[in-house]
């Protein structure tokens, strides 16, 4: 660890505290804060997400307005009068058509959904009913706090060979291996403790994988772009994409698990 990274640690664990608070906070809260506190997410994201494409002021906030519209009908059903994923998700899609359309940039397109995808996964998650919706939800984000953390950790005690060295010099695979090791004993404490489904437990380790990888493609993308961070927003941390970035691949796949027995009873009820 070289001086500068140990000089900027504890303003890094402070901040990254923070956000953690802010997170739990939001999540606990639900429902209109939880919405607004992942909105605002989401419209830092896809503004970071066009500076590492270049992409000019102009079309940023076009792609900004693009995305805010999906956005809004992921509000609580109190205010819309009731829930609308699937029409959510067409809107997604026509929003970033409507960004490719207009500043012929489809990079810019695809960080409509990139952004917008994950967003409307975790409302999902935690729009369950009961304590199940705030319990789900803080795993899918809490076991990507964990593999990072427990990434960082096994990485700098173990060393050893390079995940990716062209793209991530400082990621190793013993660093992957202690995150996803951090993941399972998270989702394996929430199944005995809070009542986590066997299956969400299971998936935990791929679940682990993939926020790795979430970061590897984000750290592909800064280096494209000559950048070391996606932001300078958190001090310590860089942008608010290079902390979601783990976030990006999980939410959606845990959102498909989460509302899988629920569509399993659907299509029972409809064709069995």
């Amino acid at each position: 660890m070289t001086a500068s990274t140990r000089s900027d640690l504890p303003v890094r664990a402070a901040v990254g505290a923070g956000l953690m608070a802010v997170a739990v906070a939001a999540l606990y809260l639900g429902g209109f804060f939880f919405w607004l506190v992942v909105t605002v997410a989401a419209l830092l994201m896809i503004a970071e997400w066009g500076d590492l494409h270049k992409a000019a002021p102009k079309a940023k906030r076009l792609a900004q307005f693009a995305l805010f519209v999906p956005l809004v009908t992921m509000a609580p059903a109190w205010i819309l009068g009731e829930t609308r994923d699937f029409f959510t998700l067409g809107l997604l899609a026509g929003a970033a058509f409507f960004v490719v359309i207009v500043t012929r940039r489809p990079e810019l397109a695809l960080g409509v959904l990139y952004v917008g995808i994950p967003v409307l996964g975790l409302i999902v998650i935690r729009r369950q009913i009961g304590d199940d919706g705030l319990i789900w939800t803080f795993w899918a984000l809490a076991l990507v706090w964990a593999t990072d953390i427990g990434a960082y950790f096994a990485g700098r005690a173990i060393g050893g060979p390079k995940l990716w060295p062209s793209i991530s010099p400082n990621k190793t695979w013993a660093g992957l291996i202690g995150g996803v090791i951090a993941a399972s004993v998270l989702a394996a404490i929430l199944h005995t403790a809070a009542g986590l489904p066997l299956r969400l437990t299971l998936a935990t380790p791929m679940l682990a994988v993939l926020a790795q990888g979430g970061d590897l493609y984000e750290s592909w993308l800064k280096r494209r772009a000559g950048v070391k961070d996606s932001g300078t927003l958190l001090p310590g941390h860089g942008g608010v994409l290079d902390r979601l970035d783990g976030v990006v691949p999980v939410a959606p796949i845990a959102a498909l698990l989460v509302v899988l027995p629920t569509a399993i009873r659907y299509l029972h009820v409809q064709f069995g």
